[in-house]
């Protein structure tokens, strides 16, 4: 089995005064464009010099915990992200290594790694908390076809390569916390669904378009068909 990337889906609370200011404030935070939904059944989007990045999920429930989806980022200055509305959390010399921890507009966390000169999209890994780094990672890169890697010094694993896949990475990192809600990141695949659940995933529900499923971990990502 070899599913294909299909894009990021971000969650935005529908009736929060912030609205279409988090796909905006994502689309300026990776270097790419904001794109309004054209449909009333549409979404927002985050294109990036290739095509689609994200999509802006409206969600009736705001943030409660912290997010065990996130994204990196490159950027020059923190200022660039801060002048659109990012906060800062936890700056580079508190975290010890070689980023600094914001929050978007609706308090999200991600982290930002300063690059003289960052790349045309700016997006540069994804994280996902695991409790088992390893096993969830290679779980994901049989889906995709590639392999799962590590540097064998530290406890994070991750899968790289994955055609269409528009950053660096989608790492896996070890914390002690169970996952209690549903993701306010996720991702989207073409594949097949029944293969999805012969590898361990299980259905969570079904849309006219797509099938919204849990990993072994219980991430939600979306199946769409192949092609």
């Amino acid at each position: 089995m070899t599913a294909s990337w299909y894009c990021l889906c971000v969650d935005e609370t529908a009736s929060s005064q912030h609205g279409s200011r988090l796909g905006e404030f994502w689309a300026q935070a990776m270097g790419g464009r904001f794109r309004p939904k054209e449909e009333p059944d549409g979404f927002d989007e985050v294109a990036g010099p290739d095509g689609l990045v994200a999509v802006m999920v409206p969600v009736p429930e705001e943030k409660t915990v912290k997010h065990r989806v996130h994204f990196d980022l490159h950027v020059r200055t923190l200022t660039e992200l801060t002048d659109r509305g990012a906060t800062i959390l936890r700056p580079q010399e508190e975290t010890g290594f070689p980023w600094t921890v914001l929050q978007d507009p609706e308090g999200g966390e991600f982290c930002a790694f300063l690059k003289d000169t960052p790349p045309d999209l700016r997006l540069r890994d994804v994280i996902v908390d695991a409790r088992d780094p390893e096993t969830c990672a290679k779980w994901w890169a049989e889906r995709f076809g590639v392999e799962a890697d590590s540097d064998g010094t530290n406890p994070w694993w991750w899968i790289d390569r994955v055609p269409g896949m528009p950053f660096e990475n989608l790492v896996f990192v070890p914390v002690p916390e169970p996952k209690t809600v549903k993701n306010r990141i996720h991702w989207d695949v073409k594949g097949t669904v029944e293969e999805f659940k012969d590898a361990g995933a299980r259905v969570l529900w079904e849309m006219p378009r797509w099938v919204t499923m849990a990993d072994p971990e219980g991430n939600e990502f979306c199946v769409f068909p192949p092609g």
